[in-house]
C-alpha cells in the first residue's frame, strides 16, 4: 500500500476551529494574500478555498452576512455572478482549465461548510481530475500550494477587474 502524506491537513483537522465567520473577518484584514483574496468589488469578493477541491478553487461571497439567496439584496446577488464571471475568465487565463463546476451549497444537509454566510464555489476541471482517491479514501490530491496558487491567479484577477472597469 502506497501512503499520501498531508501534514498541513492534521493542524485543521485537530485544531481549534476559528470562531466568528471567515468571510466576515477576514475581508476585514489588510493581508490580502495571506488570506486569499483575490478580488474585492463593492459589494462581493472573490477568495481562494483554504481547502480546496482542486487548484484555484475559489469562493465568491458578498459582504452581507446572509446565509441564503432570499435575504441577499438584488446589488450583492448581481455582484456576486458579476465575480463569478471575472473569477472563470481569470482562471481560465491563468492555469487554462477544460472545465467549471459553479454552485452554492446552502445548508448543511446542502453540504454547506459554512452555512452562515452565503458564498459561490467555482471549481476549475480538467478530463480525468477525479480519481480514486475521494472515492476510496476521502482524500483530496492537490498539487499545488495555496500562495503558489494566489500568486499564479492574482495578476489576471487584476487583468480582469480593470478590463470591466473600463
Amino acid at each position: 500500500m502506497s501512503r499520501l502524506w498531508a501534514p498541513w491537513r492534521i493542524d485543521y483537522i485537530l485544531g481549534p476551529k476559528p470562531k466568528g465567520c471567515i468571510f466576515c473577518d477576514k475581508v476585514k484584514e489588510a493581508d490580502d494574500r495571506g488570506n486569499g483574496i483575490l478580488l474585492r468589488g463593492e459589494l462581493a469578493f472573490v477568495m481562494l478555498n483554504a481547502y480546496p477541491y482542486n487548484p484555484a478553487h475559489v469562493m465568491i461571497s458578498p459582504y452581507d452576512h446572509v446565509d441564503c439567496l432570499e435575504k441577499l439584496a438584488p446589488g450583492p446577488l448581481a455582484e456576486v455572478m458579476t465575480l463569478t464571471r471575472l473569477a472563470e475568465a481569470a482562471i481560465r487565463r491563468a492555469i487554462k482549465p477544460e472545465g467549471f463546476n459553479v454552485g452554492l451549497n446552502i445548508g448543511k444537509a446542502a453540504g454547506a461548510g459554512i452555512e452562515e454566510h452565503l458564498h459561490m464555489h467555482l471549481l476549475p476541471r480538467w478530463s480525468g481530475d477525479v480519481n480514486f482517491m475521494p472515492a476510496l479514501g476521502e482524500t483530496h490530491v492537490i498539487p499545488e500550494a495555496l500562495l503558489a496558487t494566489y500568486d499564479k491567479l492574482k495578476p489576471h484577477f487584476d487583468g480582469v477587474a480593470a478590463e470591466a472597469r473600463a
